[in-house]
């Protein structure tokens, strides 16, 4: 059942998490002992945990993994705080007033026909606020995952006008060709590039189809792991040890555990 009034139900629970953090700030020997620099990991963690539940339509999980995001953002705001740089309240100030700046379409007078126009204003209201750096790439953070890092310098490309309207799946078989041929010669360096090319355009495809290529490469390593555990308990049962089969066997029982998958769950 809904709450009458919402609001204030979010900012009495929002008020109770923040006299928390300050609490455990001050009485656990952990949390006294932690910067800025110590929490990001576990934020970084959290935040790939919160998209994990958010993939899966996890529900449940979803509402647990938002609140570890939430008390990160607690805790980080609560670290400005105390040396002065800013608080919980400057930081959801912050970013209201820099949602309704990027937002002219809903608080001013642009108008927009898709939500590709309302990404081109985005970045184009971003690159003119101060501070920023300089430039198509400017705080584009290199410490990003791969397939994100190159979506993100994909998506400032495009910004600039730099983009084809098709989605470049010739491009994919192209690096696919040329990294055919790099492997048959005996050039590391070839091989490399070759390889990052080819995995830049796919990056590129699943930006064009609107993808998330770090989510989407995980949950096929996820969908690999699940087959290939099925199909050493397949072994198993016909008493076999997976480690001991040549690769020829390994791969029958792989498409036998797919194939078992594919009946159980005909979308697979």
């Amino acid at each position: 059942m809904s709450s009458p009034d919402p609001a204030a139900d979010a900012a009495a629970a929002v008020q109770a998490l923040d006299e928390l953090t300050r609490k455990l700030r001050v009485e656990c020997p952990w949390d006294r002992e932690q910067d800025e620099r110590t929490i990001v990991p576990h934020t970084l963690e959290e935040a790939y945990e919160l998209a994990d539940a958010a993939w899966r339509r996890d529900d449940g999980k979803l509402l647990d993994e938002l609140g570890d995001v939430l008390f990160q953002v607690h805790f980080l705001s609560l670290l400005l705080e105390e040396r002065g740089a800013g608080s919980l309240a400057d930081v959801a100030e912050h970013v209201r007033q820099k949602l309704i700046r990027r937002h002219p379409h809903i608080f001013g007078d642009v108008e927009v026909e898709h939500a590709g126009e309302v990404l081109r204003n985005w970045d184009a209201i971003k690159a003119t606020e101060a501070g920023r750096e300089p430039g198509i790439f400017g705080e584009v953070p290199e410490n990003l995952p791969g397939p994100t890092y190159a979506r993100k310098v994909q998506r400032r490309a495009a910004t600039s006008g730099f983009d084809l309207e098709e989605v470049p799946y010739g491009a994919v078989l192209g690096q696919l060709e040329a990294v055919e041929a790099a492997g048959g010669v005996d050039d590391p360096d070839a091989r490399f590039e070759a390889v990052g090319d080819l995995l830049f355009a796919a990056v590129n495809v699943a930006r064009k189809l609107k993808v998330d290529p770090e989510l989407a490469v995980r949950s096929s390593a996820d969908r690999f792991r699940a087959r290939v555990e099925a199909a050493e308990r397949l072994a198993e049962a016909d008493g076999a040890s997976w480690n001991d089969l040549d690769t020829g066997r390994q791969i029958t029982y792989y498409a036998q555990a797919r194939l078992r998958e594919e009946q159980d769950d005909p979308k697979t």
